[in-house]
């Protein structure tokens, strides 16, 4: 059988892990029930998903985007975090989050950052910042690492 020479085809290069799972991230944003805010959480561990959150409203109760914001000191305060959403989910099924690392479309507030912190995650993946500056600081205190990831286009 003769073998037919083709002209190789220019590879498209893969994606980079970070960026995989930023990707994700924003695609899970998309879920996001409060339009002030998309944001979207992926926690993974060794390459493998553990679990996902966007911000949305409190099980069972209308979403913001249907009914209006509950707002307070200009922000909307009817929602749960999508690094909340994500934890809680894990925590639903059992999983165990110490070790893993979260990738978030935008860095955590403050009390979400004390959650993650306290799961034991040690990296913080984070597309764009988002208000609150002690972050910085207590991450270094607490030797969790946090990195900037640039978006990419949705």
């Amino acid at each position: 059988m003769k073998k037919n020479k083709s002209t190789p085809t220019k590879k498209k290069q893969r994606v980079g892990w970070n960026d995989y799972f930023m990707n994700i991230a924003q695609e899970v944003a998309s879920r996001s029930t409060c339009d002030r805010k998309h944001v979207g959480a992926v926690i993974v561990r060794e390459k493998t998903i553990l679990s996902t959150g966007y911000n949305g409203s409190i099980k069972g109760m209308p979403h913001c985007d249907d009914v209006g914001h509950l707002m307070c000191e200009g922000h909307c305060i009817a929602t749960i975090h999508a690094e909340a959403n994500a934890i809680i989910q894990a925590a639903r099924h059992g999983v165990r989050l110490e070790g893993s690392e979260i990738y978030i479309t935008a860095s955590p507030c403050w009390n979400c950052f004390k959650m993650i912190a306290n799961t034991g995650m040690r990296t913080i993946y984070y597309g764009e910042f988002y208000r609150d500056e002690r972050i910085f600081d207590f991450s270094k205190k607490l030797k969790i690492k946090l990195q900037k990831i640039e978006l990419t286009a949705p």
